[in-house]
């Protein structure tokens, strides 16, 4: 089985509680001896086997070993990856069995991380997630007044549109950003424009 690890924390003596995200699930395992392990890693993808499934207790991690990628040897690009990572520990928590949107997400953006600008990256795959749970609104109304918005919009959390006056932010050119709703993309964005979108992201699911 194959999964990305969504969150780790340390627990009695030298064991570790991971949440894995797989195809089918997201779930909690214990690993003993985990803080051992160098595999055992917040955003890593592993290949493992599970044990203990009966019930009584959490099941037990086994026989890890870690898929890697060229660019975890980039401090800059795994820090990046490590704050992506982060948001769905918390966006995914109450989830059990889910179909495999949320993994192929993630494998997807891993395997551009190295070639692509992974803040780009970011951007366009939490556009494709709000599309898939349907929470995007690619509308000219402002979620503060359902007034009309003209030529600048400023995007509130789950780029909710809205008047840059309303929500006291700075604004990107509608255009743009309708553009970027319709086709999923950012390469019609300069990069500051980027970095707009992704300080909304950082911020939560």
């Amino acid at each position: 089985m194959k999964g990305f690890i969504l969150s780790v924390r340390k627990v009695k003596n030298e064991d570790s509680i991971a949440m894995v995200l797989t195809a089918r699930d997201v779930r909690v395992y214990y690993r003993f001896f985990g803080a051992r392990h160098s595999i055992l890693q917040l955003g890593n993808l592993i290949d493992f086997e599970v044990e203990g499934e009966d019930g009584r207790f959490l099941p037990r991690l086994r026989s890890l070993s870690h898929i890697g990628f060229p660019w975890l040897f980039d401090k800059n690009r795994l820090l990046v990856w490590h704050n992506f990572i982060r948001l769905f520990e918390p966006h995914l928590k109450e989830a059990e069995e889910i179909d495999s949107f949320y993994y192929d997400l993630l494998l997807s953006a891993a395997k551009k991380w190295e070639k692509q600008n992974p803040k780009r990256i970011i951007c366009e795959s939490y556009i494709r997630l709000l599309e898939y749970e349907g929470r995007l609104s690619p509308e000219k109304h402002c979620y503060i007044c359902e007034q009309p918005i003209a030529e600048e919009i400023a995007l509130m959390q789950a780029f909710k549109p809205a008047h840059p006056s309303c929500i006291y932010s700075s604004a990107l050119p509608t255009k743009k950003v309708l553009d970027f709703f319709q086709t999923k993309k950012t390469l019609n964005m300069e990069d500051h424009e980027v970095d707009y979108l992704f300080n909304i992201v950082i911020k939560g699911l």
